[in-house]
């Protein structure tokens, strides 16, 4: 019982060390080229999740994604944290990344 305890305050103390090292080994969770491209449907679908038309959300996001290797946190806001995401517009000049 006691190896059981042992090995796993063991396997508890490496995953936070291994938490805390990539905080301060700089890992950029957001922001341009953030992603890779396989990443895009996931973090898309979180995104579009609450839209009123998800098909058209996840349409755009995708293709955002695909070109800016970033999708902002949240379902709604948030696109300062991805330049590239934030800045496209429409040749309305209407943001074209949800």
């Amino acid at each position: 019982m006691a190896n059981i305890k042992a090995f796993s305050l063991l396997l508890a103390f490496l995953v936070v060390s291994m938490l805390i090292a990539d905080v301060y080994a700089g890992v950029n969770y957001y922001g341009n080229n953030s992603l890779k491209p396989y990443q895009c449907q996931g973090r898309c679908t979180q995104r579009c999740s609450k839209a009123r038309k998800t098909h058209e959300c996840m349409f755009f996001c995708l293709k955002c994604c695909a070109t800016c290797l970033c999708v902002p946190p949240g379902t709604y806001g948030n696109k300062e944290v991805c330049p590239c995401y934030n800045n496209w517009k429409t040749k309305r000049g209407t943001s074209k990344c949800p």
